[in-house]
């Protein structure tokens, strides 16, 4: 394992499996005063346009990440990293990911709610290069807490538009 403050370089970024939902459930426990059940987990995962994913490391899971693919959009709904691994850019890592997901032809842009209390999720979604966009007052059913929506677009100086290699052939 790590020590507390080496960045983790190689954590395996797979599909969220049945077998992982008792670490991705202790790891939900511990990172959120009220947090998703099993159930909760379950329903979300059935839906056709929901996707679960963890990070490992030396084979333990060590984070989460639970998203909706909708038309132009990635919705988070659920992300965490385990107490003793975070600060190490596991988190970031698995934003890599998603953020790789995106492109100019479909999905443009990462939404999700954080918690007007929750300043860490803040100010780590912020240094990712998100921005707070919206207010949503009462927004949590287990208290009359907002959220900020924060979200990620997609910079169209980065990506490079694909080539089509049949026209360029032909002329």
């Amino acid at each position: 394992m790590p020590s507390g403050n080496e960045l983790l370089n190689g954590a395996h970024i797979r599909w969220m499996i049945r077998r992982d939902m008792p670490e991705v459930l202790n790891i939900e426990a511990q990172s959120f005063e009220f947090p998703w059940s099993e159930d909760d987990f379950i329903r979300c995962l059935r839906q056709r346009n929901c996707i679960g994913m963890v990070a490992e490391c030396d084979e333990q899971v060590v984070g989460f990440m639970i998203y909706e693919l909708n038309r132009n959009v990635l919705h988070v709904l659920n992300f965490a990293v385990r107490s003793d691994f975070r600060r190490r850019g596991l988190g970031t890592q698995m934003l890599d990911k998603l953020v790789g997901k995106l492109s100019q032809q479909r999905r443009t842009r990462i939404d999700l709610e954080v918690r007007e209390s929750n300043l860490a999720a803040q100010l780590f979604f912020r240094r990712s290069g998100f921005r707070a966009i919206t207010v949503l007052r009462d927004f949590y059913e287990d208290t009359t807490e907002s959220a900020y929506v924060m979200s990620y677009a997609l910079d169209t100086e980065e990506v490079q538009e694909p080539v089509n290699r049949i026209s360029r052939m032909a002329g």
